[in-house]
């Protein structure tokens, strides 16, 4: 950028992040470094005594946001986003849980707090723009006026699944400087700054589940909250009703998961589907987790304009799964949408986000609500 601008940053204390404000910096922008406070670690002690380390949003990293700021010289503050952060995205994850989905939180912390209450809040600073650590990049297509999202350069490091919410007010006024760059890129210019962070390793785990274990944060929360603990028990039964056994809660499985059962039997089995309604965890073979369809709703029609037809793209339905060719169809005014994948997909999982691409645009996405085959 030739013009020099006032640029809030959304400083994790990551290497990312605080790599992405050095460059800003050190391209003569005005820079205020920010760090949202989103969860109290202190909270649900229990939990924490167990963790390995690995969670974002510590108070380490706050410390080491902060030393970054020092050390570039700008402008540093802390903003305490926990209340909100709990309202938008800590109680929907629970109740997401509880009604046998798997929930992305670290999506709607973007939707609800990254680019919207923190995008508010840097205007409020005197902040024209804000940038953030995502590999992802922004591109305008003047034809159609349109701003538009992109894969990040590294394929490994593209976080561009988790940002399929965003407006086209947000992506008009956010930046993401390392999105032309691989992450080994990142931690050479990291070095090259100085930075503190420069070997720092990378956050794995989400800010408010040591460990990864969902359903122990879920009954820790509702004893803190004083909330009843639904009776979500009830029978593991095979595809054709076969019950094996029971189980505690269907917030203890998620589509796909071996592990943990606790039932016995020949032949390897997997939890195809749960049933909140009927408190039931439907496990089989492997070859039953493959389905060729589903639908998704609260659809954002990002890049381009909600399609009049059919249009062919590679859907991604976990962050971690190989994007695979699909045929879209926009339904109820693009709101909603059904995917057709040319060949079928394994452990399709109502709760979590279907991203459509077409090579590296981010056309949308919307949350997967049905395996209709």
């Amino acid at each position: 950028m030739s013009d020099t601008h006032t640029i809030a940053v959304a400083m994790s204390g990551g290497v990312d992040s605080s790599t992405a404000a050095a460059m800003l910096a050190r391209e003569g922008h005005k820079v205020i470094g920010l760090t949202m406070q989103l969860w109290n670690q202190r909270r649900l002690p229990g939990l924490a005594a167990g963790t390995t380390g690995g969670r974002c949003c510590s108070l380490d990293d706050v410390y080491d946001a902060r030393r970054v700021a020092e050390n570039l010289g700008i402008p540093y503050y802390v903003l305490n986003f926990e209340e909100r952060f709990e309202r938008e995205v800590v109680r929907p994850f629970l109740d997401e849980y509880l009604a046998g989905r798997t929930p992305i939180p670290c999506t709607l912390c973007n939707n609800f707090l990254k680019f919207d209450e923190f995008l508010e809040t840097a205007a409020g600073l005197g902040a024209e723009r804000i940038a953030t650590g995502h590999y992802a990049r922004i591109t305008r297509d003047p034809a159609i006026g349109r701003y538009q999202l992109r894969r990040g350069a590294d394929p490994a490091k593209d976080q561009t699944y988790f940002l399929f919410g965003l407006t086209q007010e947000q992506l008009s006024r956010t930046l993401f400087p390392l999105g032309e760059m691989t992450k080994p890129e990142v931690r050479e210019l990291a070095r090259t700054f100085e930075l503190p962070v420069a070997e720092k390793d990378d956050s794995q785990e989400i800010c408010f589940v040591p460990n990864g274990d969902y359903a122990a944060f879920l009954n820790a929360y509702m004893t803190e909250q004083g909330t009843p603990r639904p009776e979500t028990h009830g029978e593991i039964i095979t595809m054709d009703g076969l019950v094996l056994g029971r189980h505690a809660g269907v917030h203890n499985f998620t589509v796909g998961q071996r592990r943990g059962l606790g039932i016995a039997a020949g032949t390897p089995l997997y939890v195809i589907a749960t049933d909140s309604a009927t408190q039931r965890v439907i496990v089989g073979p492997d070859e039953e987790l493959l389905c060729k369809r589903l639908t998704a709703s609260k659809v954002n029609w990002l890049s381009i304009e909600v399609p009049g037809e059919t249009v062919r793209a590679d859907v991604k339905i976990r962050n971690k799964h190989v994007a695979a060719a699909a045929t879209v169809a926009a339904i109820e005014g693009g709101a909603r949408v059904e995917v057709v994948f040319d060949e079928p997909q394994r452990a399709v999982t109502p709760g979590q986000a279907a991203v459509f691409y077409q090579g590296d645009l981010v056309l949308g996405g919307g949350w997967i609500d049905s395996r209709p085959d």
